[in-house]
């Protein structure tokens, strides 16, 4: 006579508990994955702002040298204003450079949406509804399974 632990062919309060159990750790898993591409891209957001705000610091500096620019080459010789000019247009460069480098941030870090972990989803969910055994595994071929195997899970 099998007992639980001989026999082949759990019953189907055993097989539903499973599943519930998959189901869980992969609406857990593409939460963490949404999580954590959402910091990363509200990260590089917070980065290209920072970025942009010194830019614009500098751009008022810039400015400031500009005027004393314009104030030395009326008051005095060639080489006073020529030194001030020289400035001026070394943070004007410094200020184009971080703007750049503060707008590529920024369209990295938007729009703010996890896409990855949507796709991911989108992919577990056509798996799921595909129907057999055999199909749904694939619901784990995506990051999800990848996380998985490297939390050792």
């Amino acid at each position: 006579m099998p007992t639980h632990a001989t026999d082949p062919h759990p019953g189907l309060g055993a097989s539903a508990k499973e599943v519930a159990e998959h189901a869980s750790t992969l609406v857990r898993l593409e939460l963490e994955l949404a999580t954590l591409e959402l910091r990363r891209k509200l990260t590089a957001l917070a980065f290209g702002i920072g970025l942009g705000i010194g830019a614009a610091i500098l751009a008022v500096f810039g400015l400031g040298f500009a005027f004393a620019t314009i104030a030395a080459a009326i008051a005095t010789a060639v080489s006073t204003w020529l030194a001030l000019l020289i400035v001026t247009l070394g943070l004007f460069a410094l200020v184009a450079i971080l703007g750049l480098l503060a707008l590529g941030r920024i369209r990295k870090g938007t729009p703010p949406v996890p896409e990855q972990a949507i796709r991911e989803a989108r992919l577990t969910s056509e798996a799921l509804r595909d129907g057999p055994a055999g199909r749904a595994g694939e619901a784990f071929s995506g990051v999800a399974s990848e996380r998985l195997e490297a939390n050792g899970r």
